[in-house]
């Protein structure tokens, strides 16, 4: 797919990773000690963002130094997310044991969080946010960066301790693997892949939808990929899992970082064998046939009961090639 790299999260920024820096202590002070070092802030998974124009939401990125003392204070535990196209040092911080004056905690919990929280210590007009809310108004630099960080701080949440013996571990190679000091075994962040696909049947596309989601919003069927599995097997299993339908022909599209918490989704195309649909209950709530004409409608925002999946997701940049014919 041409086009493929297009999606959101696909990391054509310019970001160099310089993996060969994380294990070189000397060389990693000296970057956090530069005057262009910059940090990204990040709080329960939401990066610190700015606004561009005061009228409209969070639309970029908001960098603080590394002498900044909210900076300072998580040194030892910052992530370095490598170099930025101008060379600057870029490196995140978690300060996710701040707690914020009057929080909403079911507001953080809802489908949409649009709730905002600003730091005391940091400057006025930077805040933390969803970022699945600002996604598609980062620039894609800026989109790899905010989905590295939270990946890579969801994975040092979830694997604090030993996999193989259960000892808390240690973070290492500026948080990109974990030691076990008691058997040595040594830990990666994990990235889960999903499969997520465009099931068409003629001018026909197959939607579905979760519980919980708001009403109307339909999306792509989707599942984790099982181990000894390959993409077009887990394809033809999870659309057939979920809504009875058979699937033939399967071809890979595109993919994308999806750090919710930290998955990999596989975009693929497949050709459904037939229409009859079985819905799994436990899988998922609804499953429908949407032809073209009703997703254009829908995508205009002009269509009485259906909404698309949501703008940023791979299931949307895949429905929107679909009806360009750009999908090839």
């Amino acid at each position: 797919m041409k086009r493929a790299e297009e999606v959101t999260f696909g990391g054509k920024g310019g970001l160099d990773r310089s993996a060969h820096l994380r294990a070189d202590a000397e060389a990693l002070d000296a970057a956090w000690g530069a005057q262009n070092a910059q940090v990204l802030m990040m709080w329960r998974g939401k990066p610190l963002c700015q606004r561009s124009d005061p009228e409209r939401g969070p639309d970029a990125l908001a960098w603080i130094s590394t002498t900044h003392p909210v900076a300072a204070e998580c040194r030892d535990a910052a992530l370095f997310l490598g170099l930025l196209p101008d060379q600057s040092p870029a490196f995140a911080c978690d300060i996710s044991s701040w707690q914020p004056d009057a929080l909403d905690e079911m507001a953080l919990a809802s489908f949409a969080d649009v709730t905002e929280q600003q730091h005391p210590d940091l400057p006025s007009g930077y805040a933390f946010a969803e970022l699945r809310r600002v996604m598609t108004r980062l620039t894609p630099l800026e989109a790899e960066l905010a989905a590295t960080a939270k990946a890579l701080f969801s994975w040092h949440g979830s694997h604090g301790f030993c996999a193989r013996c259960g000892h808390p571990s240690d973070m290492v190679q500026a948080g990109w693997q974990r030691n076990c000091p008691s058997c040595k075994a040594s830990h990666f962040p994990r990235t889960d892949p999903v499969v997520i696909m465009l099931i068409t049947h003629g001018d026909e596309v197959l939607m579905g939808r979760s519980p919980g989601w708001p009403e109307g919003m339909y999306s792509l069927l989707a599942g984790f990929v099982e181990p000894g599995e390959t993409l077009e097997a887990a394809v033809r299993r999870e659309v057939l899992e979920e809504s009875g339908v058979k699937v033939g022909e399967v071809e890979y599209l595109s993919s994308q970082p999806w750090p919710f918490p930290m998955s990999l989704m596989f975009g693929c195309h497949g050709i459904a064998l037939d229409r009859e649909l079985t819905i799994d209950p436990h899988e998922i709530e609804d499953a429908i046939w949407v032809s073209k004409q009703d997703m254009m409608t829908a995508f205009a925002g002009e269509h009485p009961i259906l909404k698309p999946a949501r703008k940023g997701a791979i299931a949307h940049f895949l429905l929107q090639n679909w009806l360009a014919d750009t999908l090839d």
